[in-house]
C-alpha cells in the first residue's frame, strides 16, 4: 500500500490532473463580477418582526442613530477597518451588515462601552443551550445525526446539523417528543428568551460555532467556542472586538463560497454580502443558485445574478453616504 502511494504518477494520471487544475483556476477567476446597485427598483417587503421591532419609531431613524455611531466613533472605525483589511475584504461589508442590523433588528447603542459591560454580564449567568429538559448536547448525540459527525469543519458539521433538524424533527414528533416549527438556532440558542442575535454585529451563536475554526486560523487567540461553555459563546458575539473578527470571517465566507460554487463575485455589492449575512446558511443558498442557473442555461436563458433583499437594498440605497463615513 505504501509503495503505491508513493509511486510516481502516470504521465497520463498527470496531464489529467494538470487540466483539472488548470480548469478549477479558470472557473474560479472567470466567476461572473456582480455589479453594484440593486436589481429590484423598489425595496422588497419588509418582514413583519421588523416593523414590530420598530414601532414607536422609524428605520429611517434607526438608521441614523447606527450611521452616527459610526460616524462619531472613530476607534471602532478603525477596529473595523483593521477587522476588513485582516480578512481582505472592503471595510464597507462590514458597515453594511452593521447598519443593516441595526436599521431592521434593534437599536444600536448610544455608547460602545454598554456593548463591553453587556458581554462581561453574560460571563457570570447560568446558561445552557436547550428546549425544555433537552440539551443540544443530547439531540446531536440522537443517531439521525451520526452522518455529521465524521465531517472534519465545524461550518460543515453544524450545516448538516441544521439540515438534519428541519428534515428530521422541526415541526415533527420524535420518539413521543414535539418539537417546534422553527429554525434550530431559534429553538435551542437563545439564553433565558432574551433574543435570537446579540451584540454589535447581531450574531447568532449558531452562526458563531459555524466559523469558529476559520476564525481561529486567522485568530489563534480567539477561544475554540464549544456548547459545553455557552458563556464563552455569548461574551464572545457580545463583545465588539471579537464580534467584528466574527463578522469579517462570515462575510469574507459568504464571499468565497458564492465565487467557488456558484460563480459569481460579489465583492463590489455590499447589499449582497449584507443580505446573505442577514440570511445566513450561505453554502445551500449558494447551491441553489448554482442549480437554479444549471437549468437557466438548459433552456438557453441568461444565469439569474444574486439579489438583495429589503435588507440589503437599503445598503446599497445608501452606499453614497455609508462611503461618507470611510
Amino acid at each position: 500500500m505504501k509503495r503505491f502511494l508513493y509511486a510516481p504518477l502516470n504521465p497520463i494520471v498527470c496531464a489529467c490532473l494538470a487540466i483539472f487544475i488548470v480548469t478549477q483556476v479558470v472557473e474560479v477567476s472567470a466567476a461572473t463580477l456582480v455589479p453594484a446597485g440593486n436589481r429590484n427598483a423598489e425595496q422588497p417587503p419588509i418582514p413583519f418582526g421588523s416593523k414590530k421591532r420598530t414601532r414607536g419609531s422609524s428605520f429611517e431613524k434607526k438608521y441614523q442613530k447606527i450611521r452616527n455611531l459610526l460616524a462619531r466613533d472613530r476607534k471602532l472605525m478603525s477596529k473595523i477597518k483593521n477587522a476588513a483589511r485582516t480578512h481582505g475584504i472592503d471595510p464597507i461589508h462590514i458597515i453594511g451588515a452593521l447598519v443593516g442590523e441595526h436599521t431592521y433588528n434593534v437599536d444600536a447603542k448610544d455608547r460602545m462601552q454598554s456593548y463591553y459591560v453587556k458581554a462581561l454580564a453574560y460571563l457570570g449567568q447560568e446558561l445552557t443551550f436547550k428546549y425544555k429538559r433537552t440539551s443540544i448536547s443530547t439531540l446531536i448525540k440522537q443517531p439521525a445525526f451520526n452522518r455529521c459527525n465524521a465531517l472534519r469543519h465545524s461550518y460543515d458539521k453544524w450545516t448538516c446539523r441544521e439540515q438534519i433538524w428541519n428534515r428530521t424533527y422541526r415541526g415533527k414528533s420524535v420518539q413521543g417528543q414535539r418539537w417546534p416549527n422553527n429554525r434550530l438556532g431559534v429553538v435551542f440558542f437563545q439564553p433565558l428568551y432574551a433574543g435570537q442575535t446579540f451584540g454589535l454585529g447581531q450574531l447568532n451563536p449558531l452562526t458563531a460555532l459555524k466559523v469558529n475554526d476559520i476564525v481561529r486560523r486567522r485568530h489563534p487567540r480567539e477561544p475554540k467556542l464549544s456548547i459545553r461553555k455557552p458563556n464563552i459563546i455569548y461574551n464572545t458575539i457580545m463583545e465588539p472586538d471579537s464580534s467584528l473578527v466574527y463578522m469579517a470571517t462570515v462575510i469574507r465566507h459568504a464571499i468565497d463560497t458564492y465565487k467557488s460554487v456558484a460563480g459569481f463575485d460579489i465583492s463590489n455589492n455590499p447589499g449582497v454580502t449584507a443580505t446573505l449575512y442577514n440570511l445566513g446558511n450561505v453554502t445551500i443558498r449558494a447551491h441553489s443558485l448554482k442549480s437554479k442557473n444549471a437549468k437557466r442555461r438548459a433552456k438557453g436563458q441568461k444565469p439569474a445574478l444574486p439579489q438583495e433583499n429589503y435588507y440589503g437594498w437599503l445598503i446599497n440605497q445608501k452606499l453614497a453616504d455609508l462611503r461618507g463615513l470611510l
